[in-house]
Order: structure tokens, then C-alpha cells, then sequence
């Protein structure tokens, strides 16, 4: 696609991404920041979309990597749950083009909003490290299909429900779910990419500056959130879910 940049339009992506990728690596939801913007100079939805992935994929690439390298995240261990969400991912892709989304969309929201009343009314809520529920495979196997294919689907709010899974099925500290979810995020946003540049839909230039100002931000909350833990993570997290479900709610009973 043509997409004419200008200086001024430039730095606005870069700021854009910057954000959205400081937001996205500490509680998800960075597309709540980028996506607006991307439509706001002129891109149609679904070059927007494609545009909105492909800049999201080094975001969640830089901070699931900071994750791993400060030791927050062991890929031996995600290996269950990234083979499950690739799989569920691509199912999902693939379903979302032979059949209509729409009534997916009018759960979603009822659901984030049970994600954040269960964070509000749990004061420890991934506060420490606990003791696991289930075991490790079992959750990996079954959220990684699930949310895989709700990603490739649809995808609002996926971050959340990987953050919540693994602090009450896996005992998981705010901090370390923040890690294993960006691994899961960047797993399914590669196929869902995948699909957006198979179609066409994808706006580079825009995409790569954004890119270069996401791994930035990425970088700099994700090594925030390490280092605050819980404490910065559980307000910016239960925002963003907030955010997250009155836009959907707006969207589909508009």
C-alpha cells in the first residue's frame, strides 16, 4: 500500500510506538494506543490492523526477550504453551476467515469485566509467587489453544486473560506472568501477521518506524516492570482490562 509519511507524521509513529510498546510490556493492550493513531492519519481498517501487528510483533519480541534475558522467563518451560498457542493461532486465523466474528465480540467484554472485578477484589492478586493449581502443561496446552485462536480470531484483551490464567492456575507473581504472556503474545501475533502480509494489509514504512520507537518502549517497561514488580504492573494492568472492555462494550452495543 502507498501511505505517504510526512516528517510530522513520522514522529508521531515513533512517539506512538514508543508508548504503546512501554504499555503492551508491562500489562497488554498497546493496540488501545496505537491503533487510534494509525487510523487517525488515514490508513483504512484493515491496512491499520495488518500495520498495528506487524509494529506490536517487535514490541512483544523486545520485551519477551528482556524477560528471558533477566531471567523471568525460561523458553524450556513456555515450549508446551508456545507450540499450543502457534497451533490454536493459526486455527484461529484461518476460522476468522470463513465466518463471521460477531458474536464473539458481545462475550469478550463480559468477560474482562470478570478479569478485572476478580483483580479488584483480590488484594494480593499476584502480588508473590504461589504454588501451582494445575500442572504447568495442562494450563499451557489448554490457554494456548484457547487464547491462541481467540488471538488469530479476534484478539482485544488476549494479554489479560494469559496474565490472569497464570497467576490463578500457575501461582505466577505479576511480574513473571508479565514475561510468559509477551512470549504467548508474540507467538500468536507472528501468525496473525502472517495472514495480514499474506493479504496485503500491511502499511510498512508506518510499521517499521512505529517498530523502531516499540522495541524502544518495550525495552525500557518491560525492564520497568522487573524492577517495580507488582506494585507498577497491577495498576497500569487493571487500566488497561478497563480500558480494553468499555471500548469493546462501545463497539458492539453502539
Amino acid at each position: 500500500m502507498d501511505f505517504i509519511i510526512t516528517p510530522t507524521i513520522a514522529l508521531l509513529l515513533f512517539v506512538t510506538g514508543m508508548a504503546a510498546g512501554f504499555v503492551d510490556s508491562i500489562a497488554g493492550g498497546g493496540g488501545l494506543v496505537a491503533l487510534p493513531i494509525l487510523l487517525s492519519v488515514g490508513m483504512p481498517p484493515q491496512i491499520a490492523l495488518g500495520t498495528n501487528k506487524l509494529q506490536g510483533s517487535f514490541g512483544t519480541f523486545s520485551a519477551a526477550l528482556n524477560y528471558v534475558q533477566r531471567g523471568e522467563v525460561k523458553i524450556k518451560e513456555a515450549g508446551v504453551g508456545i507450540v499450543a498457542t502457534l497451533t490454536g493461532a493459526a486455527l484461529g486465523a484461518w476460522t476468522i476467515q470463513h465466518m463471521d466474528g460477531g458474536a464473539i465480540q458481545g462475550l469478550i467484554p463480559l468477560l474482562l469485566l470478570g478479569v478485572l472485578i476478580y483483580t479488584l477484589i483480590s488484594p494480593d492478586f499476584g502480588d508473590t509467587q504461589r504454588k501451582a493449581n494445575l500442572p504447568a502443561p495442562m494450563v499451557y496446552t489448554l490457554f494456548g489453544l484457547l487464547l491462541g485462536f481467540y488471538d488469530g480470531f479476534f484478539g482485544p484483551g488476549t494479554g489479560a486473560f494469559w496474565t490472569t490464567a497464570m497467576v490463578c492456575f500457575l501461582g505466577f507473581s505479576m511480574t513473571r506472568a508479565a514475561g510468559y504472556t509477551r512470549v504467548m503474545n508474540f507467538t500468536s501475533n507472528v501468525v496473525a501477521l502472517a495472514l495480514f502480509i499474506y493479504l496485503g494489509n500491511v502499511a510498512w514504512g508506518a510499521g517499521l518506524i512505529m517498530a523502531t520507537g516499540q522495541v524502544i518502549g518495550a525495552r525500557t517497561g518491560s525492564s520497568l516492570a522487573i524492577k517495580k514488580g507488582a506494585a507498577l504492573i497491577k495498576p497500569i494492568f487493571t487500566t488497561v482490562v478497563f480500558l480494553t472492555t468499555a471500548r469493546l462494550i462501545y463497539q458492539y452495543y453502539r
